[in-house]
């Protein structure tokens, strides 16, 4: 029998996963629950040691003796820092030593509760990594768990060797051994430095060759890649290609892009008809919650994500492999290896996402972000501030010619307008900007330098508080806390604009709109930057937006 403590469970089910067979184990209290799972499992050669100073330095005699990974397991308190002195020499002499300590609830740390003192992170620039697992109680907390310890247990031997520490806070009853089987884990797998002469190599165009229901997912990616004309059909044909503006050109073939409203106007037999079996994503950040709720709810038999610092990346919650390539490498390797059969998902995809029409709404932030798009000149830069801006810029149609920028790192608000600014500075094509005014007043000082010149357009978005906000729960009028919620405020930026030299339109009304993005798109004889300020009322841009959406869900079932 086994302890009930899940992080416990995870953790062993994994070492024996991952092919972990050595372990040192030091005496203790708190890690008694550990000891008593580890030594209950066949796989394992376990090595009683009672000093962590000798025992951490053991442990290294037994990878080296070898070369895989040992593990040394210790209980709470002043016991992980004896280990400190073999875990510094595993990581000079690049040994993978996996240091595994039970721990005391946070809650307990510095209440002079004995054996407490901060152990994660104890160890600093030591170790390739560290981590800290939850003790579970949910489905996410047992996802996390599992993700933290692949991550740990991949990075012993990921760009050379190294020590690594896992963390366990145990909460008492600790002496509860009543499970009877390890659970089923998911291990995740890193390939490195593919050449079509490895197994694993041939093993992986194996798996690719056998789903049916293969979909590629692209995030945002700063570049335009131009695949040469012999990869893009044999690439194009084999899967469902979704990415969003900010992936820009680096999709081979004609990518959907309005899969948001497809995948929410979807009925559940839709969603389980179009669910892919296998997914593989690059690039980075995607924007559309509703693929991520969707994957997250229909998770693929596999996700491989490619990428060329391999990094775990567990956006959908179902990664299973990492392959640590250039993106674009990889695809251009396996373009001539997908087995020449007919495959129907791709179509399916894109004949569903063809129902979804462009919407037409009235005078509101859509609009006017739609009418800019629809004008834009080519070659043109489009950067979009986060929240409202970007997501609203996806449901429209950008031409090819355009480059799609937004700061899509951590998402904020702050920095939008400085960052498109230093990009027009060094770029010779008109650059529009699309930004909400808590975006704009927030980062109003970009403006506040000399380093700007004619090719900036801003198209200020401007309904006097946080638009999005208004789509939460419980946010109407009545509400005391609206207003620090939403930032209500009644601020324009003529003044602003006009002092630093840029030619201001202002417009309240559709006919208004009309003939200022004339002006405001024209490419002839425009000598200084340009601010268009759309003041649009929140209330109907959250009722038209709401309205839209329920009509394409009700028009499909």
């Amino acid at each position: 029998m086994y302890s009930n403590k899940k992080n416990i469970l995870q953790l062993v089910a994994l070492l024996k996963a991952h092919g972990v067979k050595k372990i040192v184990l030091c005496p203790g209290s708190r890690n008694a629950a550990l000891v008593h799972t580890l030594v209950n499992v066949e796989d394992f050669a376990c090595y009683p040691v009672t000093d962590e100073r000798s025992a951490g330095f053991f442990a290294i005699g037994l990878s080296l003796q070898g070369g895989g990974p040992a593990a040394v397991c210790c209980t709470s308190g002043s016991a992980l820092l004896n280990l400190h002195p073999a875990v510094a020499e595993a990581y000079y002499q690049q040994i993978p030593l996996i240091v595994i300590s039970a721990d005391r609830p946070a809650a307990w740390i510095g209440q002079m509760d004995g054996q407490t003192l901060p152990q994660p992170g104890v160890f600093g620039d030591l170790v390739k990594c560290s981590v800290h697992l939850p003790e579970v109680q949910t489905e996410e907390d047992e996802w996390y768990c599992n993700r933290l310890i692949n991550e740990a247990l991949l990075e012993t031997t990921h760009h050379g060797k190294g020590p690594v520490h896992i963390n366990v806070p145990v909460s008492e009853p600790i002496y509860r051994f009543t499970t009877k089987a390890l659970p089923e884990v998911r291990v995740i797998t890193r390939y490195q430095g593919l050449s079509v002469y490895d197994r694993d190599y041939n093993e992986l165009i194996d798996r690719l060759n056998k789903y049916n229901k293969r979909m590629i997912v692209v995030g945002q990616m700063n570049l335009i890649y131009l695949f040469e004309k012999k990869y893009v059909k044999p690439l194009y044909k084999h899967f469902a290609w979704l990415t969003e503006h900010l992936g820009n050109q680096t999709v081979p073939g004609l990518p959907i892009k309005n899969f948001d409203g497809a995948v929410y106007a979807m009925t559940a037999e839709k969603q389980e008809e179009m669910a892919p079996e296998l997914l593989i994503t690059y690039g980075g950040h995607i924007v559309s919650k509703q693929l991520k709720k969707y994957l997250r709810k229909h998770p693929p038999r596999e996700h491989w994500h490619i990428a060329a610092d391999g990094k775990i990346v567990d956006l959908y919650g179902c990664l299973t492999t990492v392959i640590e390539i250039d993106p674009f490498e990889f695809l251009e390797k396996i373009a001539f290896l997908l087995d020449n059969r007919p495959i129907s998902y791709p179509l399916m995809w894109e004949n569903y996402c063809k129902t979804i029409p462009e919407p037409e709404f009235a005078y509101s932030e859509m609009s006017a972000i739609g009418k800019l798009i629809r004008s834009l000149p080519e070659p043109a830069a489009l950067h979009l501030a986060n929240s409202s801006t970007v997501r609203y810029a996806q449901m429209f149609t950008v031409a090819p010619h355009v480059e799609v920028c937004c700061n899509r790192g951590v998402n904020g608000i702050e920095g939008s307008l400085s960052t498109a600014i230093g990009y027009a500075a060094a770029s010779p094509k008109l650059n529009f900007i699309v930004i909400g005014d808590l975006s704009f007043f927030y980062d109003m000082n970009a403006l506040w330098n000399r380093n700007y010149n004619a090719n900036i357009r801003i198209l200020l978005l401007n309904n006097e508080g946080g638009e999005i906000f208004h789509t939460l729960p419980g946010m109407d009028d009545s509400n005391p806390s609206r207003k620090f919620i939403t930032a209500e405020h009644h601020t324009t930026a003529k003044g602003w604009a006009e002092e630093r030299g840029f030619i201001y339109l202002k417009v309240t009304e559709e006919v208004g709109l009309e003939e200022a993005m004339k002006s405001f798109t024209s490419i002839d004889g425009v000598l200084h930057p340009m601010l268009l300020e759309v003041f649009t009322d929140k209330e109907t841009d959250t009722t038209l937006l709401r309205e839209y959406y329920h009509g394409i869900r009700k028009e499909r079932g």
